[in-house]
């Protein structure tokens, strides 16, 4: 099956799916930062051990990523996205039943553990059923479900947690999660790739060997994360007691920050199929790679004008934050891309799934180095320490390589 014998509408709703399975599985793993409040004015937990909590899905996350990416690899992208929904759903529905704070946090760990399929299978989804020249696109697109999950999160679970409670506020991931399942099962179709015993064994082999190309990319997202993750982080805290901000109006400026930056994905996804198509040169990588220089280096400049607009006390940080907030989000879906492509139809899976790792371990570290950093030093000074990340990652993008095989 050629990636031309589905029509032109089957094919974007496949997308549709993507992004979808990927927006309801960031419900529930984002979306348990929003009990925090309840469980620390009804459970009578502490704010560490709430937010220790909160991270429970995000640390089983971690352990998952690249055992899914391998099965993925293995099984395709239908069995996986509906078996993880479903097992996502299992988890907290069961978290929602359950007694006592150990068995619900023990269940938001499962939860986090299945909830990495989606991750991995539907960007595999989207990059097997679109040529190279709309993949940046549609990749962006994609990797909207982030935002797009916090958002919906933040509508619904605080509202119901304060209503009726957390084991009522845990119902709403599970429902999501359930649909998502189904939906998944019925709509999904894998892309085409050659049988395993057919193919080519270049595609067969590991593209970690003899290459530094994946390794590179791996190190410039997680150089590329950490101010991502700062700005994301501290935005609301640094609102209030630095500019003075109320908490409703400091929230939502966050929320549209996050909104902006699920366009710049959009957008930057847009630019590299520009790109490509412009050179006529068919170097898919080059298309990704380039514009990830060019957003490493206005990172670098946000996060240092950032710094340099706050410590002055201008009223411009406040432009400035939502700037850095839309530009350092805006080459995650060019990396996937970039990785997916290079790594081919039998390896791409655990590929993603070492970046997602990666990616994951470098935003769990970040919050608390620069909250550190920020207690002693303040926030300018933590700010600037983020701008330096990005010009290290600029000489770390990797030059142009032809994928090793791209399924086509």
């Amino acid at each position: 099956m050629a990636v031309t014998s589905i029509s032109t509408v089957r094919r974007w709703s496949m997308l549709v799916v993507a992004l979808l399975a990927t927006l309801c599985a960031n419900v529930f793993i984002n979306g348990v930062a929003f009990l925090i409040p309840t469980l620390h004015s009804d459970r009578g937990l502490d704010l560490a051990s709430a937010g220790l909590i909160s991270a429970l899905p995000s640390l089983g996350m971690v352990v998952t990523l690249i055992a899914w990416g391998y099965v993925v690899d293995r099984v395709g992208e239908r069995l996986v996205l509906s078996l993880g929904s479903a097992l996502t759903a299992a988890a907290a529905f069961a978290a929602a039943a359950a007694n006592s704070l150990v068995a619900t946090s023990a269940f938001l760990f499962l939860g986090g553990m299945a909830a990495a399929s989606s991750n991995t299978a539907s960007g595999r989804l989207v990059v097997g059923w679109f040529d190279a020249e709309r993949r940046g696109l549609v990749m962006g697109i994609r990797q909207t479900a982030q935002p797009l999950g916090v958002g919906l999160g933040a509508l619904v679970i605080p509202r119901l947690a304060h209503a009726d409670g957390v084991s009522a506020a845990l119902l709403f991931p599970a429902i999501v999660c359930a649909a998502s399942a189904v939906v998944c099962l019925v709509a999904v179709l894998d892309p085409p790739r050659p049988p395993r015993a057919e193919a080519d064994r270049s595609d067969l082999a590991n593209p970690y060997r003899g290459s530094s190309l994946l390794w590179r990319i791996h190190l410039v997202s997680v150089l590329l994360v950490i101010p991502q993750a700062v700005v994301w982080t501290f935005s609301l805290v640094w609102l209030i007691t630095d500019r003075g901000w109320s908490p409703g109006s400091a929230g939502t400026m966050v929320m549209l920050a996050q909104f902006l930056g699920a366009g710049g994905r959009i957008a930057a996804g847009r630019w590299s199929d520009a790109v490509l198509r412009r050179s006529g040169s068919g170097d898919v990588l080059a298309a990704r790679l380039g514009p990830i220089r060019t957003i490493a280096a206005a990172a670098a400049a946000a996060m240092a004008l950032l710094a340099l607009t706050d410590w002055l006390g201008s009223p411009l940080s406040i432009v400035v934050l939502v700037a850095a907030s839309l530009i350092t989000v805006s080459d995650n879906g060019l990396a996937f891309t970039a990785i997916a492509e290079f790594a081919g139809p039998f390896w791409s899976g655990r590929a993603l799934g070492t970046q997602n790792t990666s990616q994951l371990l470098a935003t769990g570290v970040a919050p608390p180095l620069f909250g550190a950093i920020i207690g002693i030093a303040g926030f300018p000074v933590a700010f600037a320490v983020c701008a330096l990340l990005p010009l290290v990652a600029i000489p770390a993008v990797p030059v142009s390589a032809r994928p090793v095989g791209s399924g086509q």
